[in-house]
């Protein structure tokens, strides 16, 4: 009995998430397709032209735009932010500050120093 191996496929959702782009944005044949993890390690390996100018310019699926803007994914929620934004967006947006960015900020900062303490206190107790 031989076994041969089925190539791996994922939706176009999936790889475009996989690659860290928005899929409305990307090119119409990739969109109707099916990618096999093979073509998705080739994109990743050496991205298309498309890809490179949605990674460097956008739009960007939110939790790129979160990342970007230092935020947590519910912090844009709160924000009023629910669509991809281009790399300019997210810059203008930067400069402009605003107070409710400057929040989440702060609120992510938190979030980070008590998961940090939380490590910390877990590495003591198995020290002990």
């Amino acid at each position: 009995m031989t076994s041969h191996q089925t190539t791996q496929t994922m939706k176009p959702a999936t790889a475009a998430k996989k690659l860290g782009v928005y899929l409305e944005a990307t090119p119409a044949e990739f969109q109707e397709g099916v990618v096999s993890r093979s073509e998705l390690n080739a994109l990743q390996a050496d991205p298309p032209e498309w890809l490179q100018e949605l990674r460097r310019n956008g739009p960007h699926p939110r939790p790129v735009v979160a990342a970007k803007l230092g935020i947590s994914i519910s912090g844009l929620a709160r924000g009023g932010i629910t669509d991809a934004l281009t790399t300019e967006q997210i810059e203008a947006l930067k400069q402009e500050l605003p107070e409710w960015l400057q929040k989440e900020r702060a609120t992510q900062a938190e979030v980070r120093k008590e998961a940090v303490r939380i490590k910390e206190k877990n590495a003591e107790k198995q020290a002990d």
